[in-house]
C-alpha cells in the first residue's frame, strides 16, 4: 500500500533504481491510499504510472474520490477488486506484459463482497489453457483468510500477495505446488506513523472515539516490496524475496 504524498515521493525516488538493479519486468503497486492517505485520484494514479508502476491495484477504499469513476472507465492499467458487483465501474483483472494481474478483496472484518475464492475459480476457468504468469493481490484484513487463499490457489497461480494491513510479514515463501506467497507486503509510508498515519491523530481517535479524518505521517519513509521470479514457461515461482528501502 502506497501511503499519500510521502509514499508517492518514495516510489519516485527508489523504484527506478530497484528496476535497474534487479532487472524487473513488471511492477505492481497498491494505490488505494495514495491520495491523502485514503483513496486514489486520477492525478495520483498518473503520478504512480509516471514513476514506473505498470499496474495499480486497490481495495475497499477505491471509491473514496468520485472522480476516480470516470477515470476507471477510460481503462488505465488500474484495477478494483474482482469480487465487487460486476456492474461496478472498472475491472478486476488485466493482461500486462504477458502476465495476468488479478485484484481481490477479503470479506472477514472488511465488508459484504462476493466470495473471492469463487471469483478466482470463475476467472481461472477462462485462462486454464493459457500458460501465463498469474499474480494476485489479495487485499484482506484477516491473516487466516489470506493464508487460506494462498493454499487454495497454490499451483494455480504464480503469486499471491497480501495487502491492506500496512504491516509486512516475514512469511514470504514458495508454497508446495509453486505459488509464491506472503501474507502482507507492508507499505510505502512514513516510519514514524501508525500504519502510515500521524501517530497523534490516531491516538486521539482511540482516546476520544470521535471519528475524524487522519493525516498522513511525516519524516523518513519505508518502502516495502516483494520481488518474485517466475518461470515464464511453467508459470511457477522460482524465487521470492523481501525488499526494504528507506527514503528521506
Amino acid at each position: 500500500d502506497i501511503i499519500g504524498k510521502p509514499g508517492r515521493e518514495a516510489v519516485k525516488e527508489i523504484l527506478p533504481g530497484l528496476c535497474y538493479e534487479h532487472n524487473i519486468d513488471l511492477v505492481i503497486g497498491n494505490g488505494e491510499n495514495a491520495a491523502g492517505g485514503l483513496g486514489l485520484t486520477p492525478s495520483t494514479a498518473e503520478e504512480l504510472f509516471d514513476s514506473g508502476i505498470d499496474v495499480i491495484t486497490t481495495g475497499n477504499h477505491i471509491w473514496a474520490y468520485k472522480e476516480i469513476i470516470p477515470y476507471m472507465d477510460s481503462e488505465p492499467p488500474l484495477l478494483r477488486p474482482l469480487n465487487y458487483p460486476p456492474t461496478n465501474p472498472g475491472r478486476g483483472y488485466l493482461l500486462k506484459k504477458k502476465a495476468l494481474i488479478v485484484n481481490l478483496v477479503g470479506r472477514v472484518f472488511i465488508g459484504q463482497f462476493d466470495c473471492p475464492f469463487r471469483a478466482m475459480d470463475q476467472l481461472l476457468a477462462e485462462f486454464e489453457h493459457k500458460s501465463i504468469p498469474i499474480i494476485v493481490d489479495f487485499h484482506a484484513e484477516a491473516t487466516s483468510e489470506k493464508v487460506a487463499m494462498g493454499k487454495y490457489l497454490d499451483g494455480r497461480v504464480s503469486a499471491v500477495f497480501g495487502t491492506h494491513t500496512h504491516v509486512g510479514t516475514i512469511d514470504a515463501h514458495i508454497l508446495p505446488r509453486g505459488t509464491a506467497y506472503v501474507t502482507d507486503i507492508g507499505m510505502v509510508g512514513p516510519i514514524d506513523s501508525v500504519i502510515g498515519d500521524d501517530p497523534n491523530s490516531v491516538i486521539n481517535r482511540f482516546l476520544t472515539q470521535i471519528p475524524s479524518r487522519l493525516s498522513v505521517g511525516k519524516g523518513k519513509v519505508n518502502l516495502d516490496a516483494i520481488l518474485v521470479e517466475v518461470d515464464e514457461n511453467t508459470g511457477k515461482a522460482v524465487d521470492i524475496k523481501r525488499i526494504q528501502k528507506i527514503a528521506d
